[in-house]
């Protein structure tokens, strides 16, 4: 799932990013008002975690902009705890408000809530759950178990599994999985997609009787399961 990170404090903002990536979310930054509506208002996000106090427009205008034409959720995280301040917040269009200094894991949480809580309301909710015969990922719980046994996946790792699952049945190319997961353009001198889809296949496969992530030679990866033998 994506998100935007709207902080101008920039060892804060770093730390939220990295911490938030680690979790398994694509985080995209802005470390102003103005830049951060504009990346609100052109592109599609599944959460906003918005600083009150930002240069250019404050984190009340950028809410308030945003709340003209879009439902994204928000999560307001900023130094001002007044009361006022936290009604203000809600009563212009935040989803939540939270009161810095805070503790990284009740963020996460609070995230979680709220993207449950929206795929909850949505006439047609992107899958919470994906799965293919007997691997189950949990994308809200972070959670991955095959026949019934939980798999201990790093955050790249699930949302590699994540890709190929929505994409089930289609090859997707080292190139693609670079941008998607790494976001990064495919270096042909680096082997970071064959690694990762090797320790992948150890969790996933090995332990298992049948195999689900399939190498197509010259082409790149596919999940679907194929009869052994």
């Amino acid at each position: 799932m994506r998100l935007l990170l709207i902080e101008d404090e920039a060892k804060l903002g770093e730390y939220l990013r990295k911490g938030l990536s680690e979790e398994g979310y694509t985080v995209d930054t802005a470390i102003n008002g103005v830049d951060g509506l504009h990346m609100a208002m052109e592109l599609e996000y599944d959460l906003i975690v918005l600083d009150g106090m930002l240069p250019g427009i404050d984190g009340f205008a950028v809410l308030a902009a945003l709340r003209q034409s879009k439902a994204t959720p928000v999560l307001m995280l900023t130094a001002r705890s007044d009361v006022e301040d936290r009604v203000r917040g809600l009563q212009s269009g935040a989803d939540d408000y939270m009161v810095k200094p805070f503790a990284f894991s009740e963020l996460v949480a609070r995230i979680q809530v709220l993207l449950r809580r929206t795929c909850m309301h949505q006439q047609s909710p992107e899958p919470t759950i994906l799965s293919e015969g007997d691997l189950e990922l949990d994308l809200i719980r972070r959670k991955a178990t095959r026949a019934g046994t939980r798999l201990d996946l790093t955050a790249k790792e699930f949302n590699l599994l994540a890709l190929l699952l929505r994409r089930k049945g289609e090859v997707l190319s080292r190139t693609e999985l670079a941008s998607q997961v790494w976001d990064m353009n495919f270096d042909s001198e680096t082997n970071v997609v064959e690694v990762a889809v090797r320790r992948l296949r150890m969790k996933v496969d090995h332990p298992f009787g049948t195999p689900l992530i399939q190498t197509v030679r010259g082409m790149g990866y596919v999940l679907e399961a194929r009869a052994v033998g």
